[in-house]
């Protein structure tokens, strides 16, 4: 795997609808922008030796750096697939869309439930946004939000940008009633 670079993002919200956010909403988010293992090739049609070799070392390597950048319990988690333009969606879906990929972060942040996820097709310096949901269960409203990423120089035509976000709580100032409670 030929990582170009590592991006790591993270927010504060202090103030939410003009009021305080105590304590403040944070949010990390690190993303590897690689090589597309499979761009240039033309249609592959067995993608598992390339999921093999890197889906699992991309997942490790992201895991830790996010929970790490976040310097607080996980609560709610997502990831993230931008796949340059001489690449095929499929390709960010298959190194994303994967235990191997996805265990490293499930563990690392005590998590049961899927990963909500996005993929995308894109040039360079596109937005995308994170989707995140609670980490053991996903009808837990108040950690349902997203968290827009852009990378200025990534993905170029034949890179994947994969990312991971971590939020230590749910949206802030969120009062919508939970599903149980809803008529």
């Amino acid at each position: 795997m030929n990582v170009r670079k590592i991006v790591t993002l993270v927010e504060e919200l202090l103030v939410e609808g003009g009021r305080p956010v105590v304590p403040a909403a944070r949010v990390a988010v690190v993303a590897a922008v690689i090589d597309n293992p499979w761009a240039g090739r033309g249609f592959v049609e067995d993608l598992r030796p390339g999921i093999d070799a890197h889906a699992s070392d991309l997942g490790k390597l992201l895991a830790g750096r996010v929970v790490e950048a976040l310097g607080a319990p996980v609560e709610a988690y997502g990831k993230a697939a931008v796949v340059g333009l001489d690449g095929e969606i499929e390709h960010g879906s298959a190194l994303i869309h994967t235990l191997a990929f996805g265990n490293h972060f499930r563990a690392a942040a005590g998590a049961t439930v899927l990963l909500p996820a996005v993929e995308k097709r894109a040039g360079s310096g596109t937005p995308f946004d994170i989707p995140l949901k609670h980490i053991t269960d996903a009808t837990v409203r108040s950690h349902h939000q997203s968290f827009e990423v852009r990378i200025a120089d990534a993905p170029h035509a034949g890179e994947i940008v994969v990312a991971l976000a971590a939020a230590a709580q749910g949206r802030p100032q969120q009062r919508l009633t939970p599903f149980s409670a809803e008529r």
